[in-house]
């Protein structure tokens, strides 16, 4: 057995003290969970070392930590593994780091509240089926194939990595954030639901909605059972704008509009006229701009002055709309033939690089982009065409093992209560 370093960071609510950090030397074999070194150290060391935790076999999502700044469930996490990534950069002195989870108020050391946010949120988006008409004799029936497109987001085991990981809710404490928004599409994408317009009208029209996403990519990163929640997001956003055409008053449907066309026309991102085309598109907007884009405008005004402080916006291109140049050497072609295919084939673009040098980290492709998607990478790409009526194909993310459809149309069970 080798030995290990855990540096904990503590809260003692009844001590009237604030957080402070304690280390705990334990002894495990470097295939054992962070969470058994924790329980070691509570055992042998001190009693009063607070921890949630069930399973201890990635099931229950009790034991959501930060483990080296990173969201993830401590049973799932290897002792060995978290010694190396936080010695990465050194010969081994390092300790682990243990954090409570973040976006959440902390009760006492590493268990945080998490109904005064995580619960609190997913209740937000009314996360039971919505059916019209006289219930059947018996359950729903619908063919399996048709819950092909949801079995990704019913996977979810709310454990709250996702929104601990979240920079938006950093930003926004309001944000519905990436649990709940992922909840939100199991139920929209659900064939037996028949609230989906008010359900996506909701999401689109709430400031701190499904435009309230800044595309970080942290949820993806942090969910444990490949849920990626941003790419719920992203497909609650694209039947919003596509299928309902849903122009709300955050103008997140304008402003992914703007920026689709833009790229579609140039191949990079002119953020100047990105601004003007959000809130008055075309040369008519601009002619006779509404008390909307003048105030959309006049609003923004703040954003650039920043930008023009920090250096963004310093180069003549990035001030005067319209004088960003196009991609040179036929490469706009290609962007081109890129937009016309995925129209013609009804393709999800999904792109996700990540990494920091490893091999096993670069070239991951898992994640959700395309001609609506932001500012990802375009060097590699997974091509995964939308499920069709008549023949729905799984995606590549989706988990494992598909869960069964519910039989009965009802509230999903409080998993808080069966911990």
């Amino acid at each position: 057995m080798a030995e290990y370093k855990l540096k904990v960071r503590r809260f003692q609510p009844e001590s009237g003290e604030g957080p402070y950090w304690e280390e705990f030397d334990v002894e495990l074999e470097e295939s054992l969970s962070v969470l058994d070194g924790i329980l070691q150290a509570k055992d042998r060391e001190d009693g009063s070392l607070a921890v949630r935790c069930s399973c201890r076999a990635a099931i229950c999502g009790s034991c959501g930590v930060k483990i080296n700044g990173e969201s993830t469930l401590a049973c799932k996490t290897q002792i060995g593994h978290a010694h190396a990534a936080a010695n990465r950069t050194n010969g081994g002195g390092n300790p682990i780091v243990v954090e409570p989870m973040g976006n959440m108020p902390v009760v006492k050391d590493l268990v945080v509240d998490m109904e005064s946010t995580h619960w609190t949120k997913i209740r937000r988006v009314t996360p039971w089926l919505l059916p019209h008409g006289d219930p059947p004799e018996r359950e729903y029936i619908v063919p399996p194939e048709s819950m092909i497109d949801v079995t990704q987001s019913m996977a979810c085991i709310q454990c709250g990595a996702c929104v601990s990981s979240c920079l938006s809710m950093e930003a926004d404490p309001d944000f519905i954030g990436p649990a709940a928004l992922a909840k939100a599409y199991r139920f929209v994408g659900d064939p037996r639901d028949a609230e989906t317009r008010e359900r996506l009208h909701d999401l689109a029209q709430d400031p701190h909605g499904i435009y309230d996403c800044t595309h970080c990519f942290s949820c993806i990163d942090a969910c444990p059972k490949g849920v990626a929640p941003m790419d719920q997001i992203m497909r609650l956003r694209r039947l919003a704008n596509r299928d309902e055409g849903i122009d709300d008053v955050n103008n997140g449907h304008r402003h992914e509009k703007a920026f689709v066309d833009i790229i579609e026309k140039k191949g990079t991102l002119d953020e100047s006229l990105l601004l003007q085309e959000s809130y008055a598109a075309g040369v008519k907007g601009k002619l006779k701009p509404t008390k909307g884009a003048i105030s959309g405008l006049l609003g923004s005004i703040p954003t650039a002055i920043r930008g023009l402080r920090t250096g963004k916006m310093r180069s003549l291109p990035k001030l005067i709309p319209g004088v960003h140049a196009k991609l040179p050497d036929g490469a706009q072609d290609e962007v081109k033939e890129i937009y016309a295919h995925a129209e013609e084939h009804h393709e999800e673009l999904n792109l996700y690089i990540k990494g920091e040098g490893g091999d096993e980290d670069e070239g991951q492709a898992d994640s959700q982009t395309g001609a609506d998607a932001d500012d990802a990478p375009k060097d590699e790409a997974r091509n995964e065409p939308e499920p069709e009526s008549d023949a729905p194909t799984p995606e590549a993310s989706q988990p494992e093992e598909a869960p069964t459809p519910e039989a009965e149309v009802e509230p999903e069970p409080d998993e808080e209560e069966d911990r």
